[in-house]
């Protein structure tokens, strides 16, 4: 095994980081990617845990807007997340990866339930353990569930994959050419200058845990294993002595 920083890790990766395009289910090619690195990090003794979202199959807020009532939108969310899950949980599989997933919401037909126990006890045991269902509630975000559960699980970090941005910036780059990349943040930094790290509650958690964070862009070469070796790569959100 490879001296790694990082011994257990929680992957965030949005629904949009699949996406073909609005709504248009599954790029099959980010997916390989996203397997055949997680699959590399786990042979050199990584254990780790991924939180997906539902962004390329629905999206809660822009249901809402269209006069679906927010919980049942956000419901509907979390069904998404499931269906991604699956998706991810076969093609690990397919490469030899053991995987369980374990959802927020029960679907004891084709997952686990949620168990904070058992979930260690796979990763011990060398398997990827996928969360979806993000909390099982409505109003809080898959980023508040990869908080959550990363603190839940002792993660070490908390990886949170960007598509095409390598890192936060002051403003959005692909907007704006004058954006200026952070190379590391305070907790405190992110939220006061109101960066779209993650959402408020989520970067709330992770400084009342102290758990830090790396914001990277997944389509770099090898994103995800130099991010667990502690390669400097992307932004790194944390507290003022990390940073100091």
């Amino acid at each position: 095994m490879t001296a790694t920083r990082y011994q257990r890790v929680l992957l965030k990766l949005s629904g949009e980081t699949f996406s073909r395009g609005e709504n248009d289910g599954t790029d099959t090619s980010t997916l390989d990617k996203v397997v055949t690195e997680v699959k590399r990090v786990m042979e050199i003794g990584v254990e780790i845990a991924i939180v997906i979202g539902g962004g390329n199959l629905w999206r809660g807020a822009k249901a809402e807007k269209e006069g679906v009532d927010r919980v049942t939108a956000d419901y509907a969310g979390m069904l998404a997340t499931v269906i991604n899950a699956l998706v991810l949980q076969d093609r690990l599989r397919k490469e030899g990866v053991l995987t369980r997933i374990q959802s927020a919401i029960t679907i004891q037909h084709l997952v686990e339930p949620y168990s904070r126990d058992r979930a260690v006890q796979h990763l011990k045991k060398g398997r990827a353990v996928i969360f979806a269902g993000g909390t099982g509630n409505p109003y809080l975000t898959t980023d508040t569930a990869a908080a959550l559960r990363a603190a839940e699980i002792g993660a070490d970090i908390l990886l949170m994959a960007k598509n095409n941005v390598d890192g936060i910036y002051s403003s959005d780059p692909l907007k704006d050419p004058r954006a200026q990349k952070f190379d590391r943040l305070t907790y405190l930094e992110a939220l006061n200058r109101r960066l779209k790290v993650m959402d408020a509650a989520a970067l709330l958690l992770c400084l009342e845990n102290k758990l830090p964070i790396i914001v990277f862009d997944l389509q770099a070469p090898n994103s995800i294993e130099r991010a667990v070796m502690g390669e400097a790569i992307g932004t790194i959100v944390s507290g003022e002595e990390e940073n100091g």
